[in-house]
Formats: C-alpha cells, sequence, structure tokens
C-alpha cells in the first residue's frame, strides 16, 4: 500500500512547458506566494519550464501538519500564513454519498475521533487496503453528514504532542470547501493561491464503484479550475490514475513514487511486472512526461540511506527527470529527529528537532525543483540561506 509514510516508516524514519504556464498569470506574472523568487541556475538542473516560481518550490504538507493538525483548514491556513508556495490542501477519498473530502487515508480512526462517537462504534471493521490489511473507520462507510460530526486529531502525537492542543478544533474539509477557501484566501491577499491535492487509493475506490478521477474532474469543472492555467496540480501513486485524469482535465500532474522495489497498486491489480526502479529509468521518465508533468520521489530516490540511515551518493534521477522534461518535488522533509537522515538527527527525543537546515542543503544542492515539507516556516528559511550562500 504505497503512502508517503509507509516509504518513509520503512526506511527507519515541467513540465516543461506546461507547468511553466501553470505558474504564470497571463501577463507573466509569477503566481506562487512567499519566498524569495529567484530564477533557476546551474545548480536546479536548469529549472527546467519553471519560468520564475520560486525555486526550490515549498510545498506544504497536508498544510502545516508539523504545527496542527493535518488536512484541516486550520493547517491549511498555517501553510499559507507562513508564506508556503504551494499547500497539498487535500488528500481526496470519498463518502458513501460519493463526496469527495481531505484524509490522509480512507481509514480514520488515527486522525479523527469516530472511536469517541458510540454511535458509530458498529462502523469499525477491517478491509484489504491495496493488500494490506488494515482495520478501523473508512469514509466509504459514512455519509458527509455523519462524517462533519467528526473532528479531526493529531495523527503522530508520540512526535508532535503540542499539537494534540488543536484536537477536537476542526472539522473535515471536502474539496469543494477547500476550493472555496482557496478563492477566498486569494481574494484576501491578492496573490494566487495554489493547491496540490493528491487522489488516493484509485484503484481501490473505482472497485467499489467511487471512481475518483472523475469526481475531481467534475468539481474542478464546476469551479472553473480544470484548465492548462489553473491553480491545482494533481498528484498520485497511480499512474494510470495520473493517465485518466489527463484525459479528463488540463491541470498539471505530477506521478509520485514510493520506494524503489515497490510497485504502483494499479500496476500489481493489473498484472504489469514494472517496479518504481523501471519507472525510474530514462525510459521510464519519458514514458512519464508523455502523460504528466512531474514526479513526487521519495527522498530516498533522490539520496538513498545506507543500513545505518545515513545518506549516500546522490542518484542519477534529478539530472534524468530534468532532461526528460520534468519537474522534481520529493517527500517529505520534517523537522523532527525520526524523519530525518541519521547524519542529521540530534539526541534521542522523538520530538526533538535535529539539524534539518543542513539537510535541507543536501536536498536542494541535488538540483530538486522543490519539496513536501510538514513545516513550511523552516522551508522558507533553508530556502532563502541556500539561495543566497
Amino acid at each position: 500500500m504505497a503512502t508517503r509514510e509507509s516509504n518513509e516508516q520503512a526506511d527507519g524514519t515541467g513540465r516543461r512547458a506546461l507547468l511553466g504556464a501553470a505558474v504564470l498569470g497571463a501577463s507573466g506574472t509569477v503566481l506562487g506566494l512567499g519566498g524569495t523568487a529567484r530564477a533557476a541556475d546551474a545548480r536546479h538542473g536548469g529549472g527546467r519550464g519553471l519560468k520564475g516560481l520560486p525555486v526550490p518550490t515549498i510545498i506544504g504538507h497536508r498544510g502545516a501538519s508539523g504545527y496542527r493538525p493535518e488536512h484541516t483548514l486550520g493547517s491549511y491556513q498555517l501553510a499559507l500564513d507562513m508564506g508556503a508556495d504551494v499547500v497539498e490542501a487535500g488528500d481526496l477519498v470519498p463518502t458513501r454519498d460519493g463526496h469527495l473530502v481531505c484524509r490522509h487515508e480512507p481509514e480514520i480512526g488515527g486522525t479523527t475521533d469516530v472511536a469517541d462517537h458510540p454511535e458509530f462504534a458498529g462502523r469499525r471493521t477491517t478491509k484489504t487496503l491495496d493488500g494490506a490489511s488494515v482495520t478501523g473507520w473508512f469514509t466509504e462507510d459514512f455519509t458527509l453528514a455523519e462524517l462533519k460530526r467528526l473532528r479531526a486529531v493529531e495523527r503522530i502525537p508520540a512526535n508532535r504532542p503540542h499539537n494534540t492542543l488543536y484536537n477536537g478544533r476542526w472539522e473535515i474539509p471536502t474539496f469543494e470547501e477547500v476550493l472555496r477557501w482557496q478563492d477566498e484566501q486569494t481574494r484576501k491577499r491578492g496573490k494566487q493561491v495554489w493547491i496540490y491535492p493528491e487522489t488516493k487509493h484509485p484503484t481501490y475506490f473505482r472497485g467499489l464503484g467511487l471512481g475518483l478521477e472523475e469526481r475531481v474532474a467534475a468539481i474542478l469543472r464546476k469551479h472553473g479550475k480544470h484548465r492548462r492555467n489553473s491553480p491545482v496540480i494533481l498528484q498520485s501513486f497511480e499512474p494510470t490514475g495520473v493517465q485518466r485524469l489527463r484525459g479528463l482535465v488540463d491541470n498539471p500532474l505530477v506521478v509520485l513514487l514510493s520506494g524503489a522495489n515497490s510497485r504502483p497498486w494499479d500496476f500489481v491489480e493489473s498484472g504489469d511486472p514494472r517496479t518504481v526502479a523501471d519507472l525510474v529509468t530514462p525510459e521510464g521518465l519519458k514514458e512519464i512526461a508523455s502523460y504528466a508533468q512531474g514526479i513526487g520521489p521519495t527522498l530516498d530516490l533522490v539520496i538513498p540511506r545506507d543500513a545505518g540511515g545515513r545518506l549516500t551518493r546522490p542518484t542519477a534521477l534529478v539530472r534524468d527527470a530534468h532532461r526528460a522534461g520534468l519537474i522534481l518535488h520529493p517527500y517529505t522533509l520534517r523537522n523532527e529527529n525520526p524523519f530525518l537522515p541519521a547524519d542529521f538527527r540530534r539526541g534521542t527525543d522523538p520530538d526533538a528537532y535535529g539539524d534539518v537546515f543542513g539537510a535541507y542543503r543536501t536536498y536542494f544542492a541535488t538540483g530538486i525543483d522543490g519539496v513536501f515539507t510538514d513545516h513550511p516556516d523552516t522551508g522558507l528559511l533553508a530556502r532563502e540561506d541556500f539561495v543566497n550562500d
């Protein structure tokens, strides 16, 4: 089951022209938010096709999830207030009645207070999700009205006990509510706000008769955000889901990539024997570039770690992706020790921060075009250090 967390825990812890057009207004004005805009130089692999979007781009991962429970309007708002260039507003999963809501996974036992609702005790069940047995409560077993009775909680309280202060403050947002929030914030700030939703487990939901891509496309069309220059970048771990989106909307598209030895679940279901290692070859990247504008690889595909969790030498991925005309937005940089390479951990406290600025500097130096981060303020400072170095 490919998720950002499953890959990271296993480790121990634009295009070219199209994306360039997507990040520019009609007058050629950069629409990205915050940070220090700078023309990409050779250290950034040429910054192919980015046309002035701040490089490296700082993407608020599920908002500012290092400080607020993830995928809440509070987390999204804080990321924007901190100056994130783009906000990953929405891991999109469906409800029983077909609405799209924003949750890390369809199983919501760890991200909401559903266990505290006795009226939903009978909904707890075990399902097979992308080949893994998962027990809990699932969004597809609830109507939107029922989900709106729940409140979000911190998903990793052992690492972020301070975030538990905000447990219960925010409800589960719908995708449409996020799009309205985006418009409201754009008006208030006088700058275009950009979001970066992900379709979660498309093959799983298609098997339930809850196809995600058609729902995403319908909502984007309803709000006039399905065009080439719309401020919505779409992403998924399933290449065939991204190809399906390509036939429905003109938004910039990104293929997420987990560990090298993993297989996208749509490949498993269809019998395609290829692994992520095959997708990151020059030939695999060229194929991705035929329908997508970028890739979102795990950081370990950019710089692998050894058995002790320390960084080794960078791979050829940045060079090869740029040669294919793709941008790279790897995931996820976090401030806390357990999520950093061993080189940058300081002490053993799971809630303590390591040398995250050193980690940013090392990854930025590979030429990546941006990064997902739970702590956008840290990422922006790290970028400022890097571009001024």
